[in-house]
């Protein structure tokens, strides 16, 4: 059993359209309000060699990087900490404030607990124009399937490319990039924590298209063997990119820098260089 399976399950109590997108949006004034919440654990989340500082960097930035999916400003995030020593808590927070200032947000509640095992979970209130939201859904065929960043960077590190370390301990939220791709007239987008291929098969479960992929335009992590690197940038989990489709017309969105890497097509399903895309990513799994 894995997450995705799992999804299915509170989809059916609670509807498809409270859980097809990276945020759940309601009606706030004239803007819209978006909120995401995300549990991180030591053992499933938190690298051995992450300071307690990094830990909560990462906390906040997972949750930053759902609402950069949709477009919207990063506005407020509460954290509730589980500690299982509580010296942990001081670095925890500041990493937590360091990135919620770095990227335009504020901390402004939260709880704190004992437990077996560090926890942290994080929610995060942001705030976006009705004319600016993105959601997965709206891709049509012919739009341009584009990616920011490079992608298999935080899973090199686990793969012992020691030179990436930063990309998983410390993830860059696309915040900014969100925005004026929200502004851009993108069509669909989300961010690619589970990897390229995964991100992918979530959007086309959601949209009457599929994608198909061109592997020579995949950009790949540098100093890396090629066959390891191609494999990574598909597969890979961790980065907290963007991806997301761009009707041709609206190409280039002007401050943002992206990749193109394929297009979407009207056969439902994910291609690259004319094969199905095996899917596959990261994903929790239960036994």
């Amino acid at each position: 059993m894995d997450d995705r399976e799992l999804l299915k399950v509170v989809t059916e109590i609670i509807g498809r359209e409270n859980t097809a997108d990276d945020c759940a949006v309601v009606p706030c004034g004239d803007q819209l309000m978006v909120l995401t919440t995300d549990m991180l654990h030591r053992t499933t989340d938190f690298i051995e060699g992450m300071s307690d500082w990094q830990i909560g960097w990462m906390s906040a930035a997972v949750t930053r990087s759902d609402i950069a999916g949709m477009g919207a400003d990063p506005g407020y995030l509460l954290a509730a900490v589980g500690l299982d020593d509580w010296k942990s808590l001081a670095g925890v927070m500041q990493g937590a404030q360091d990135c919620c200032r770095k990227f335009g947000a504020e901390i402004i509640g939260g709880d704190i607990d004992h437990h077996e095992e560090l926890t942290v979970v994080t929610t995060g209130i942001g705030l976006v124009d009705r004319d600016r939201i993105v959601r997965r859904t709206g891709a049509q065929p012919g739009d341009l399937v584009c990616f920011t960043g490079t992608p298999g960077q935080a899973q090199a590190y686990l793969e012992g490319y020691t030179q990436y370390e930063k990309a998983l301990f410390e993830p860059q939220p696309r915040v900014e990039e969100g925005k004026r791709l929200g502004g851009g007239g993108v069509s669909a987008m989300m961010d690619d924590s589970d990897g390229i291929a995964l991100s992918l098969y979530d959007l086309v479960s959601v949209n009457d298209c599929g994608f198909s992929l061109d592997s020579s335009k995949i950009p790949r992590p540098a100093g890396i063997p090629e066959d390891t690197a191609f494999e990574l940038a598909l597969f890979g989990g961790g980065d907290y990119e963007l991806i997301f489709t761009l009707p041709p017309g609206r190409h280039p969105v002007e401050g943002v820098s992206y990749t193109i890497i394929g297009t979407a097509i009207r056969a439902k399903g994910v291609l690259i260089d004319g094969r199905p895309l095996e899917k596959r990513g990261y994903q929790h799994r239960w036994e």
